[in-house]
């Protein structure tokens, strides 16, 4: 009698047994604790289901989020996550913060789902995990990938559904909607070098997925007219404003040998036209100032801000749209949007 081939589903379901039964025993609870754990059973304490959630994590557990959510009575929660630097505690009252999670409550809303918002320490993003763990959200929609590419890369490996908004990386395994950094990075210095500057600072800070993708196209525009990147005019400046205000106004204090900044925030190319005001420097007259994000307020401050536009209400519908995708059973996808260059008083075709 030949034995029956096991079916991935059955090999599936024994191997997420086998996990628990680890758990159990790591934990010290019952197979059925940690069931009802993973699942977010208030009859199980919170101390006890954060334990098991933390071991779940380290051992690569794979939750059946089908079986799941039919316990659940289709959960229609989706957690949206914004990280915050503890140094800095950059306010979810960031204007670029605002309409994308704007965009994202319409998109969730218009599909018939509800939000969770929250915040995690930057530094520990897999933290997020915890309201898909808990049975409180059926997926997550995380602001940022910070300095945290591989513990983005260890929740995909677990199967979380998870979408970021984000630059593609290499070795990417998480799904991630975000503009073309590198494009934005390009158009910004392009038209700086078209207006005849050719001292062109670049204020951001590099360690940033999506500001390293920017400074590459800031430095690939310098290549293109045979200039390198002066290291000298680079200033690693937080977007958190509390913190970048100080580092701004004594850079733009202590140099005068740059004729144009490139800035990898609206906020940033704010403080920047102040500090150079301050400094008795004219904008755009003296230094040229283009900013990025195309923020509602850019097109209203003095001088209206010359700025790379990224589409935000696109990207909402974007994000929301590749979670419920993978809650469908569909792999994670990488989508790059394009963006373009808005011009205005900061950085003008032609500066009188």
């Amino acid at each position: 009698m030949t034995k029956s081939k096991e079916s991935p589903e059955s090999a599936g379901s024994e191997q997420r047994r086998l996990q628990m039964v680890d758990i159990a025993r790591l934990a010290g609870v019952s197979v059925s604790t940690v069931s009802r754990a993973l699942n977010g059973s208030e009859l199980v304490n919170a101390e006890t289901r954060q334990r098991v959630a933390e071991l779940a994590r380290s051992l690569n557990y794979s939750i059946n989020f089908g079986a799941r959510n039919l316990r659940l009575q289709e959960n229609k929660t989706v957690a949206v996550v914004v990280p915050y630097d503890a140094r800095s505690r950059q306010h979810i009252s960031d204007p670029f913060f605002l309409s994308i999670v704007g965009a994202i409550a319409d998109a969730l809303t218009d599909r018939g789902y509800d939000m969770l918002l929250s915040r995690v320490d930057a530094e520990r993003l897999d933290q997020a995990a915890h309201w898909v763990d808990s049975g409180k959200a059926i997926g997550v929609i995380l602001i940022g990938q910070w300095r945290q590419h591989d513990q983005l890369n260890d929740m995909a490996a677990r199967k979380l559904p998870l979408v970021v908004w984000g630059g593609e990386m290499p070795q990417q395994l998480y799904a991630s909607v975000g503009g073309d950094n590198v494009l934005g990075g390009t158009l910004a210095t392009r038209h700086l070098l078209q207006l005849g500057r050719r001292r062109i600072a670049f204020f951001g800070d590099a360690k940033l997925p999506e500001v390293w993708l920017r400074r590459q196209g800031y430095a690939q525009a310098l290549r293109e007219v045979g200039l390198e990147v002066d290291a000298a005019l680079e200033l690693a400046a937080p977007f958190e404003p509390g913190v970048a205000t100080d580092v701004v106004r004594q850079f733009c204090q202590s140099r005068r040998d740059f004729d144009a900044v490139f800035c990898c925030s609206d906020v940033l190319a704010l403080l920047a036209s102040q500090a150079l005001r301050a400094a008795g420097r004219s904008v755009p007259t003296d230094v040229a100032v283009v900013g990025y994000d195309d923020m509602p307020l850019a097109a209203y401050c003095d001088p209206p801000l010359t700025t790379v536009h990224q589409p935000v209400a696109e990207a909402g519908v974007a994000l929301v749209e590749a979670l419920l995708a993978q809650l469908a059973g569909e792999r994670p996808t990488l989508r790059t949007m394009p963006v373009h260059l808005m011009r205005r008083a900061s950085a003008p075709d032609v500066i009188a």
